[in-house]
C-alpha cells in the first residue's frame, strides 16, 4: 500500500509539501507530470495535472528519493506547491485516484521508517517531541535523543545483560561444567555495573519528563485572595474570570506558559474554605490533588487575613511559596513567624513586587530544570521499562547467588527483553499504537 499526506501542516502558507511513500509512488509522479521521476534528491520543478486530463493542479517541485535510501526506507517522494487548501485538496483528490493509495494515518511516516530499521524506536519518539516542542529546553532535548546518546547507553547495558545470559545458559546447558572463577567474577561484576547505571540513571528528579511535558506551577489558597488574577497577570491575558463573588472558579483552569524558555504549566484552582455546596467541594478536591502533583505550590492569600487553616500550612512545603496578595491594604508589618517562610509581598492591583515573584519561580525552575548528559529518561514509558527491568536484575542476584540458575536466567531474559522494550529491539506492536498515534498526520 502506497500512503501519502500533507507534511507542512494545515493553513494557508506559501509552499505545501505532500509526502507520498510506498511501492506506487513512482507511478503517481508518472501519472500527474506525464514524465518519469526526476533525479534522486535533486529539486524538479514540474507542471502537476490531474490524471488523465491535461487540467493542471499548480507548478511546483518534485523530490524524489528511491528506497532505502529514504525517510522511511520506501520509495518516496516529496511534493511542494502552493500552500492553500484548495491546491492541497485538489492534489489529494488526485492522488487518492490511484489504484492501492491511501491517506497516511498519523504518524505513519515516521511508523515505516522504524519498521524498515531506518531508526530506533527513541528517535521516533524524539521526532514527535521535535515538532511539538514550544521552548528552547524542549528543542535541546529532543535533538539529545535524536543523536541517539540514550539508544546507545541502553543498547551498551542491553548488550552486557546479553553477555551475562550467555554464561549463564552454558552453565545451564553443561550442568557437570563448572563455570570458572574469572567467568563467575564477570557475572557478579557485570550485573552490578548495569544495576548501578540503572539506579542512577532512575535518580534523575524526572527533569526529562518536566522538560517535554512542562513543569507544574498550581495556584492554590483561600477564595477571594487574587488566585485568578495572578493566573491572569502571568499570562498576559484574561484566562480566568475574576469576581469579588467568593468560590467564582470551581474547577482547576490551566494556561501554558514559557517562562525564560522552560515550559510551564500553571493551573488556577478553586479557592479552600469549608462548603456545603457539592460543586465547590469537588473543585476544592481537585485543588488538593492538583497541590500533590505540582512541581511548585504558589500559596496566594489576602494580606488582612494571614491566619491559616491546617489545609494551607499543609501546602507551605519546601517546594512552596507564600505569596501574600493585597499588600497594599497592609496596616502594619508582618508576623515574624510568617517572615520565616519562603514568601514574597505582592499587590496585584498595583503591580506591586511581581518582578520579586517571577524571579522567585524562575530561580525554583532553575534549580529544577538542572540538565545534564546524564538525563536519558523523557517519558514514562521509558521509567516503567527500566524499573521493571532493575526489579528483574535484583531478583536475578538474589538468585545467582545460591545457584539457582534456571530461575536466575528467566529473570535475566525478562530485564533484557524491558531494556530491549526501550529502543525497540524486541516486539513491541502492542506499544507502537500508542506512541505513533501522538503524531500529526504526515509525520
Amino acid at each position: 500500500m502506497t500512503i501519502y499526506a500533507l507534511s507542512s501542516g494545515p493553513g494557508i502558507s506559501g509552499i505545501a509539501v505532500v509526502r507520498i511513500s510506498g511501492e506506487d509512488t513512482s507511478k503517481a509522479i508518472e501519472l500527474m507530470t506525464g514524465k518519469g521521476v526526476p533525479k534522486p534528491r535533486v529539486a524538479t520543478l514540474r507542471k502537476i495535472n490531474k490524471i488523465n486530463t491535461s487540467e493542471l493542479i499548480d507548478e511546483g517541485l518534485i523530490l524524489w528519493f528511491p528506497g532505502p535510501e529514504s525517510y522511511t526506507g520506501e520509495d518516496m517522494a516529496e511534493i511542494q506547491v502552493h500552500g492553500s487548501k484548495a491546491v492541497v485538496d485538489a492534489l489529494h483528490a488526485n492522488i487518492s485516484k490511484i489504484e492501492n493509495c491511501r491517506l497516511a494515518e498519523p504518524g505513519e511516516f515516521t511508523r515505516l521508517a522504524f519498521q524498515n530499521g531506518k531508526i530506533n524506536l527513541l528517535k521516533a519518539e524524539s521526532v514527535a517531541d521535535l515538532i511539538s516542542s514550544e521552548t528552547e529546553i524542549q528543542r535541546q532535548q529532543a535533538i539529545k535523543i535524536m543523536n541517539g546518546r540514550s539508544a546507545d547507553k541502553f543498547n551498551y547495558l542491553r548488550e552486557k545483560l546479553l553477555k551475562i545470559l550467555s554464561h549463564v545458559e552454558a552453565k545451564i546447558d553443561f550442568p557437570d561444567e563448572d563455570l570458572p572463577n574469572k567467568i563467575l567474577n564477570e557475572i557478579k561484576k557485570s550485573s552490578d555495573e548495569v544495576l548501578k547505571n540503572i539506579e542512577n540513571i532512575l535518580d534523575d528528579q524526572k527533569v526529562g519528563e518536566r522538560i517535554r511535558e512542562g513543569f507544574k506551577i498550581a495556584i492554590l489558597g483561600p477564595t477571594n485572595a487574587g488566585k485568578s488574577s495572578l493566573l491572569n497577570h502571568l499570562s498576559n491575558r484574561d484566562v480566568a474570570i475574576v469576581s469579588e463573588i467568593a468560590g467564582t472558579t470551581r474547577d482547576v483552569i490551566e494556561t501554558h506558559l514559557n517562562i525564560e524558555g522552560y515550559p510551564v504549566i500553571v493551573s488556577d484552582t478553586a479557592g479552600i474554605r469549608e462548603s456545603k455546596n457539592e460543586i465547590e467541594k469537588k473543585g476544592i478536591k481537585l485543588s488538593l490533588n492538583r497541590a500533590e502533583e505540582a512541581d511548585l505550590k504558589l500559596v496566594v492569600v489576602d494580606a488582612k487575613n494571614l491566619d491559616f487553616t491546617d489545609v494551607l500550612r499543609k501546602l507551605l512545603d519546601e517546594n512552596a511559596i507564600l505569596v501574600i496578595n493585597k499588600s497594599d491594604l497592609l496596616k502594619k508589618d508582618i508576623d515574624p513567624e510568617i517572615k520565616k517562610i519562603n514568601h514574597v509581598l505582592i499587590s496585584i492591583k498595583d503591580n506591586l513586587n511581581i518582578d520579586d515573584l517571577i524571579l522567585k519561580i524562575k530561580n525554583n525552575l532553575k534549580s529544577k530544570f538542572i540538565t545534564s548528559d546524564d538525563i536519558l529518561i523523557t517519558r514514562e514509558r521509558h521509567r516503567q521499562h527500566l524499573q521493571q527491568c532493575l526489579d528483574h536484575l535484583k531478583n536475578f542476584n538474589k538468585k545467582n547467588e545460591i545457584e539457582d540458575f534456571d530461575k536466575a536466567a528467566e529473570d535475566l531474559r525478562l530485564a533484557t527483553r524491558h531494556l530491549g522494550m526501550i529502543v525497540g529491539k524486541v516486539d513491541v506492536e502492542e506499544i507502537l499504537g500508542s506512541i505513533f498515534n501522538d503524531f500529526c498526520i504526515g509525520k
